[in-house]
């Protein structure tokens, strides 16, 4: 087995949807998926985007993916790497691709002098849970994530703030 990582190049933009709808179904959320080749070309790959994006073959077929981009630890003054998606085909989980791809993403991340290499995984994936903290990484249980999208945020933005209103 000859496994590469490979940056992901605009013409990836197809395959980075199919794994990205891969992903998706996988996570019961096929129905949420709203990225096309088109945005997903444009954004991922755009000279602003702040997202960068991997491809993992196997003997010169793809096979997965991962997406992130930088963040940064005002505790630790530090920027950081955060892992956006990281996806692997059903039939190569189990060869160690995936644990190839997280590897080189460590990499990355101590080049770059990040303190931290984050990510999030759904709360019933245990085989995924199992597979980080077999590698070493840890749940970081004291956190809950939050999030704000669609008209919910829509509405936030433009909500006027009321004269006393504290926040």
């Amino acid at each position: 087995m000859n496994l590469s990582i490979r940056p992901a190049l605009v013409h990836d933009s197809a395959l980075i949807l199919r794994f990205i709808q891969e992903l998706a179904v996988y996570e019961k959320a096929g129905d949420q998926v709203a990225a096309t080749v088109d945005t997903l070309a444009t954004s991922l790959f755009a000279a602003d985007s702040p997202a960068r994006a991997l491809i993992c073959e196997v003997d010169g077929e793809a096979v997965g993916y991962a997406i992130y981009f930088f963040n940064y630890s005002t505790w630790q003054a530090k920027k950081g790497l955060y892992l956006e998606d990281l996806y692997i085909t059903p039939a190569q989980r189990g060869t160690g691709a995936g644990k190839q791809l997280l590897r080189h993403l460590a990499a990355i991340a101590t080049d770059q002098g990040c303190g931290r290499f984050e990510w999030s995984v759904l709360d019933w994936n245990q085989p995924a849970i199992d597979f980080y903290q077999s590698i070493g990484a840890q749940p970081q249980g004291e956190w809950v994530r939050y999030r704000m999208q669609g008209a919910a945020l829509q509405d936030f933005a433009t909500q006027q703030a009321k004269p006393g209103a504290q926040g």
